[in-house]
């Protein structure tokens, strides 16, 4: 209960890292549905300045009207599970649990105190972590369970910059749990991760060039090139990073898909794809692009490196930008955490009654398939 609350209505559910959608297994729904509503009943809403407030307003009254028009539209619909009165004067908005079928029935997420339930039958799990990917978005992710090969399992599967088991998901540690998203939740790469750092070099610019000759056929040679590296998202290598006795911080690295070189010029491409290459990710060395708005239409690429001018380099900018899905950046230092994707996972290892890694003498380390 406390890590339910906690993510969901903690700082009045502001946080970019807050639980939008809770799933709860069929068997035991109802059950644990009374217990939030009673826990909810313990929260105190009121200024955030005091240390007794559990729940402060929403940022101001522009930020509360739609989160009240979505909480009204629920009840009008027979859908609201639990609502608190929140104080009359301020831009309170009382916490609120709402029942949906799935996920994909938020249909945008709402920055507030607001609580989405569904239930999934005992068999459907994997379904379940199959929705939350179709979402595309891939913030935080939070587990509850005692069963390990479970843990695993999910772990390896949810498409998210950061998990946590047996936690709450909000208050990302530096250095612990760096922090970040994929998808359409960012493009990497991790705050507060070993590869932050490199996020704030400086790319080289490299005078334009054309390419040195025009493709007719360039475009569909582009997509076979693509479609034959046909990379699978895996596990490369993970470490264990610093946190406190009963806690597990562990930071994986995926293979993410090609990233493609424009240069400018086919020697500066090479140059970046061989770089690409040493980082962990794979990169695609192009001899200049003659249409940028082709990366509006091509699949199967992470990005795009462009060593030239600011200028020359806006179409390639505007073209991405312009795309549908995934967030794909305009790449100019080359860092890894561009080519490869970042994932943390943050287990609480006392939840099953004591810290069975710390009596044996051994770190537990968990690596996602």
């Amino acid at each position: 209960m406390r890590d339910i609350l906690a993510s969901a209505f903690q700082s009045a559910g502001q946080r970019c890292s807050a639980l939008r959608c809770l799933y709860l297994q069929e068997d035991i729904a109802e059950p644990v549905l009374e217990m939030l509503k009673g826990a909810m009943d313990e929260l105190s809403l009121g200024d955030p300045a005091s240390i007794s407030t559990d729940v402060g307003p929403v940022i101001d009254a522009d930020a509360a009207a739609p989160i009240s028009a979505h909480i009204a539209r629920a009840k009008s619909e027979n859908r609201l599970i639990k609502q608190l009165a929140a104080p009359a004067e301020g831009s309170f908005i009382g916490p609120a649990m709402i029942r949906v079928g799935a996920i994909a029935d938020l249909g945008q997420e709402i920055f507030g105190p607001v609580l989405h339930v569904a239930t999934f039958p005992a068999n459907g799990l994997d379904r379940v972590v199959a929705q939350i990917n179709e979402t595309g978005y891939g913030l935080t992710f939070g587990l509850h369970s005692r069963i390990a090969s479970r843990i695993e399992s999910v772990a390896g599967q949810v498409h998210a910059g950061n998990a946590y088991v047996n936690r709450n998901q909000i208050g990302a540690v530096v250095g612990s749990q760096p922090f970040g998203g994929e998808g359409l939740s960012g493009t990497g790469p991790k705050a507060g991760g070993p590869e932050y750092l490199a996020r704030f070099t400086a790319a080289p610019v490299v005078e334009s060039a054309s390419p040195s000759k025009p493709y007719s056929s360039y475009y569909k040679t582009l997509e076979n090139d693509l479609e034959a590296v046909s990379l699978n998202v895996a596990a490369q290598n993970s470490m264990l990073l610093p946190g406190p006795t009963g806690e597990t911080n562990q930071l994986s690295l995926y293979s993410r898909e090609p990233v493609l070189c424009l240069g400018p010029g086919y020697d500066v491409a090479k140059a970046q794809a061989a770089e690409v290459t040493r980082l962990g990710g794979y990169g695609l060395a192009l001899d200049g692009l003659p249409d940028p708005d082709w990366l509006t239409r091509l699949e199967r690429f992470s990005g795009v490196v462009w060593w030239g001018s600011a200028e020359a380099g806006r179409p390639y900018a505007r073209a991405l930008a312009a795309r549908k899905g995934a967030i794909l950046p305009l790449i100019g230092a080359l860092d890894k955490g561009h080519v490869v994707l970042e994932r943390q996972l943050c287990i609480d290892t006392t939840a099953s009654g004591g810290n069975a890694a710390l009596l044996a003498g051994e770190a537990l380390s968990i690596a996602p398939r």
